[in-house]
Order: structure tokens, then C-alpha cells, then sequence
């Protein structure tokens, strides 16, 4: 369909818009697809910039279209791009001599970047109609990111702001996305520092009736640190995916890891498994810092009843325990790198801390993977942005109502 046909009452611009899409990166690597983009918005007689966010989220990296000159990086916490990346929402700018919006690339509850369009006619930035269409198309990108981004480096490259270490390529190709849900549960995850960490790792499995996860700490943050935190992974999965409980689990990591590195290295970890039907919590602690419960706003707990010695060590004594949680409640899981991280003067970022933070972010209705980011960004300036060790968090929400926080057209 021509978009200047005088003919052409819009009815059809946003399936001709996915049509094209979807035509064009049939066959294209990840690097043609900013150019199929190009051609296919031009069906909602608009111009289109894709950004996405690097690893560490600090920055929207612009991706290059063949011939085009080059764009700044924005920053994603100063800028209204980075807005629209924080809060998951549509963002206009009506006076700049070139009106446009910026939408966010989401592909599920997973934030990729924004989308910057820019109408032929300033005037359809009013228009509700047009906003939807250009939501369709965005959200259809979304997935598009991710699924190119399985088969090229071309996503990559615009992503990795920073050389990673050998332990960091590891880890990130074991990870799940960071941010993920269903219609009764959200889980978000973040670790720092992104190009060199080491021996940190999460992971999840979400089904209709229940949500398992795991967070695992790997002695040390180099390479070896990474194989023993990648055999703890495989070993949880493998287990998991048998249909395994929670001790069988925790056992099938701690003779994963003792086997293979001989009782050299070990590693902490927490096994959860919530039945999203009754909010009944099973939990299990492996020499791991204990899980923090938000409800409400504030912190209410600490969760320190499973537990078992760390993982590698053989076992002494072993229990999993039980907490029921209330609707919205967040079991907030995380590493030592994020209490243990030290200011110039050698001091502790601590749990207190930790706490306030969480608590001020929860007041302010803070969607759950920006409170993720939030907690490494605060790590990394604490710090000065140098880690001494990997700094993990992972939230798992039992919400029916959390997820229109993400929702880019609520």
C-alpha cells in the first residue's frame, strides 16, 4: 500500500506496517534491522530510530542505519528517552523542531530500548489512533530484537558498551531474560558489574501454577568462578527439570559442584518454589545471605528458616521452609556484593540500607525491574563504579496488578 494514496483512509497503514516488518527480516541478520524498519514505519507515515539500552542500562545506544550519521547516546537517566525507558511509557516532545515520541521496545516485560518516531504530520502526535498503531509496531519490534539478536552479533555489538571478561561471556549467555512474568507473577534481575562478573548467576521458571527460582554465589569473580557457577546452573535445571523439590535440587548442585572442582570451590545460593495459586512460599538457604520480604512498602522480614550448608561442603543438617505470602508481596533475594560494598572510607553498604532503599522505591510504586537497576546503580555510585565482588538481586512479585506498571499503553 502506497501511504500518500489520497485513497488511503489509515484503516490498513498498521497491518501494512507489521506486514512489511516482518517481510523484510525474514531473512536479514540482526544489522539490516534498522533499515527494515525504515521501510515498514513508512507505512504510518513516519521515520523511526531504534535505541537500545546497554548492559549495564545507563545509556540508549542508537542503532545504525546504513549511510545515516551517526546519533549521540543517551543517557537513560537525565534524558526523556530515558524516561520512557524507566517508567515504561509513551514520552512526546511537541516543540522541538521535529516533534516526535519515544515508545519503549519491550519484548514481554522485558525492556530492550525505546523507539523514537517522528509522524510527517506533527499533528498525529495527538492523535490516540496513531499512538496505538505505533504501539502495535513497537511491540512487534520488541520481539523482533530478541529473536535476531539469537542468531548474530549485530545486537550485541550496540549493547556491549564495555569489553566483558571471559568469566562475564559466560555468564551472560546462561542467563535468562532479566525480566519476566505471567498474569500472577513477576521476576526481575539484575547483576554488576556487567562486563566482568564472575561467579553470580540467577535463574526462574514460570508455569501457570508456580514460579521456581534460584540465585547462586560462586567463590571468587574470575573464570573459574564462572565454571563453577555455570555447573551449580546446569546442575539446578537439570534437576529442576525433572520435576525434582527443593532439597533434591540443592543436593544435585552441591555434588555438582563438589565432583567436579574436587572441594576447591564451593558456592551459596537460595532455591525457591511459590505456588501462585496459594501465595505459599517454599524456600531453601545455602550459606546465602537470607531473602528480604516487601509488602506493603516496607520490609517486614527477613526469611532465614530453610537452610543447609554451602553448596560443595557435604551436608550436615538440611530444611526447607515455608512462608505464606499476601498479595503484591516481593521476596527480595540477593548476593553478598550488595550489603558488602564499601565506600572510599571502607564502610559497608549494609542491609539497613538496602532496606531503605527498597522501602523508598516501593513507596513511589516503582516498576520491579527499574527497582532492579535502581539497586545496582546505587551499588555502582556507592562505590564509585568499581565493584570488589559481583552484585546480584532478584525480585519475584506475586501480583495480579503489578503488571500494568509495564504495560507502555496503560
Amino acid at each position: 500500500m502506497d501511504p500518500n494514496d489520497p485513497r488511503d483512509d489509515g484503516a490498513a497503514r498498521p497491518l501494512a506496517a507489521l506486514t512489511e516488518l516482518l517481510r523484510r527480516t525474514h531473512l536479514a541478520p540482526p544489522d539490516l534491522l534498522p533499515s527494515a524498519v525504515d521501510d515498514a514505519v513508512v507505512n504510518l507515515r513516519a521515520r523511526a530510530t531504534i535505541y537500545l539500552a546497554d548492559y549495564s542500562h545507563t545509556v540508549l545506544v542508537p542503532m545504525p542505519t546504513a549511510g545515516a550519521a551517526p546519533l549521540p547516546v543517551l543517557p537513560i537517566d537525565t534524558t526523556l528517552a530515558g524516561l520512557a525507558y524507566r517508567t515504561t511509557s509513551t514520552q512526546t516532545t511537541v516543540t522541538s523542531p521535529e516533534p516526535h515520541l519515544w515508545m519503549p521496545i519491550i519484548d514481554g516485560l522485558e525492556r530492550l530500548g525505546v523507539l523514537k518516531i517522528v509522524p510527517a504530520d506533527a499533528g498525529d502526535l495527538e492523535d490516540p489512533v496513531f499512538l496505538v498503531r505505533c504501539w502495535w509496531f513497537t511491540h512487534y519490534l520488541g520481539h523482533l530484537v530478541s529473536v535476531v539478536d539469537a542468531f548474530g552479533d549485530g545486537i550485541d555489538v550496540i549493547r556491549r558498551q564495555l569489553r566483558r571478561s571471559l568469566s562475564a561471556e559466560l555468564i551472560w549467555q546462561l542467563l535468562p531474560p532479566l525480566t519476566s512474568g505471567t498474569d500472577k507473577v513477576l521476576v526481575s534481575g539484575r547483576l554488576e558489574p556487567s562486563a566482568t562478573v564472575g561467579g553470580d548467576v540467577f535463574d526462574y521458571a514460570l508455569s501457570d501454577d508456580k514460579a521456581q527460582f534460584a540465585i547462586l554465589d560462586a567463590t571468587g569473580h574470575d573464570l573459574r568462578s564462572g565454571l563453577a557457577a555455570a555447573t551449580a546452573l546446569a546442575a539446578y535445571r537439570n534437576s529442576r527439570r525433572q520435576g525434582h523439590g527443593l532439597f533434591e535440587q540443592t543436593e544435585s548442585i552441591h555434588r555438582a559442584v563438589r565432583d567436579e572442582f574436587g572441594g576447591h570451590m564451593y558456592a551459596t545460593g537460595v532455591l525457591g518454589r511459590l505456588d501462585l495459586r496459594s501465595g505459599v512460599l517454599r524456600y531453601l538457604s545455602a550459606g546465602h545471605p537470607p531473602p528480604l520480604l516487601l509488602r506493603g512498602g516496607k520490609v517486614v522480614k527477613s526469611l532465614a528458616q530453610g537452610h543447609r550448608p554451602l553448596l560443595g561442603l557435604d551436608m550436615r543438617s538440611a530444611s526447607v521452609a515455608e512462608e505464606a505470602l499476601e498479595p503484591d508481596d516481593v521476596v527480595v533475594l540477593y548476593t553478598d556484593g550488595i550489603i558488602e560494598a564499601r565506600d572510599e572510607e571502607q564502610q559497608f553498604f549494609g542491609i539497613d540500607r538496602l532496606v531503605d532503599f527498597l522501602e523508598r522505591e516501593a513507596a513511589a510504586s516503582t516498576p520491579l525491574p527499574e527497582i532492579a537497576r535502581r539497586v545496582c546503580r546505587r551499588m555502582m555510585e556507592y562505590q564509585n563504579g568499581v565493584l570488589q565482588d559481583d552484585a546480584t538481586i532478584l525480585l519475584v512479585q506475586w501480583t495480579t496488578t503489578g503488571q500494568h506498571l509495564l504495560d507502555p499503553v496503560r
